[in-house]
């Protein structure tokens, strides 16, 4: 697979990364091999977390091919970036393309990147997981490989003013390989992940230096003494984004069908 514009950004990415004084604060990287197919399964903080959760994979010499929502590919910047990263476009109402793209990427020994949680947390903490990512990797008799990250959400996230500003540490653990196969039970192996990304996700937060996330940071979550949203709250604001967007599509139907105007006899 070619690829002349990935590796510009991977190089532009530790530009930043030194410049900016982003500390990177990595471990497990041998989790991830250095041939053949094997699906990372992410947790969501960030617009920026396909640049972080990529940087594991890079360590190892290797570029990740990144599952995503169709509407980042239909953007008219957003797309053409990430179709020239081969990354993959996942449909929401009928996903099956996106999933045998993934399916032909490992068969042909690429590393496949999926965010099990299926959006961005609010509440940063580890939202229930769709089964897809065992699935996926069962079927396709790969490794599927938990990376949890912490920290990314300070950057770029849902709700939140942008800051890139310097001085800050992100937290980045890889985890050693689960081995789902056909015959196991999908939910089962499901919340075995889940198990696997939480006990991950404490250890991060716990390890991350304590004054870049002081008592009531909106950055931190609510059971760990910030102010993020609690989990029965983030699932109301994914609520009402459900909505709006339901609304959004209802309201371009209807100006689709008035644009057409009436049929003539």
């Amino acid at each position: 697979m070619r690829d002349i514009v990935y590796p510009a950004v991977v190089a532009a990415a530790k530009t930043w990364f030194r410049l900016g004084d982003v500390r990177i604060a990595m471990t497990g990287t041998e989790n991830i091999p250095r041939e053949g197919g094997a699906l990372v399964a992410v947790n969501h903080l960030s617009f920026v977390d396909y640049v972080m959760a990529g940087y594991p994979g890079v360590q190892q010499g290797r570029l990740t091919r990144f599952m995503a929502k169709k509407e980042v590919f239909d953007h008219p910047v957003g797309g053409p970036v990430m179709r020239s990263f081969h990354h993959i476009a996942i449909d929401r109402g009928d996903g099956r393309a996106g999933l045998d793209e993934a399916r032909r990427y490992l068969d042909a020994g690429e590393l496949v990147g999926i965010f099990p949680e299926g959006t961005i947390s609010r509440s940063l903490l580890i939202q229930p997981l769709k089964t897809g990512a065992v699935r996926i990797a069962a079927d396709a008799g790969v490794p599927l490989i938990p990376i949890v990250l912490w920290g990314t959400q300070r950057f770029l996230t849902k709700g939140k003013p942008r800051d890139f500003g310097r001085h800050k540490t992100v937290g980045i653990e890889v985890g050693e390989p689960m081995h789902p196969t056909p015959a196991d039970n999908a939910n089962a192996l499901t919340a075995e992940l889940q198990d696997r990304m939480e006990t991950m996700l404490d250890r991060l937060i716990h390890l991350h230096p304590p004054e870049e996330q002081p008592p009531g940071s909106w950055w931190l979550p609510a059971s760990y003494g910030g102010s993020a949203p609690t989990p029965a709250e983030a699932d109301a604001l994914y609520a009402e984004e459900r909505r709006l967007r339901a609304q959004r599509k209802a309201e371009k139907r209807k100006q689709k069908s008035a644009s057409k105007g009436p049929k003539g006899r």
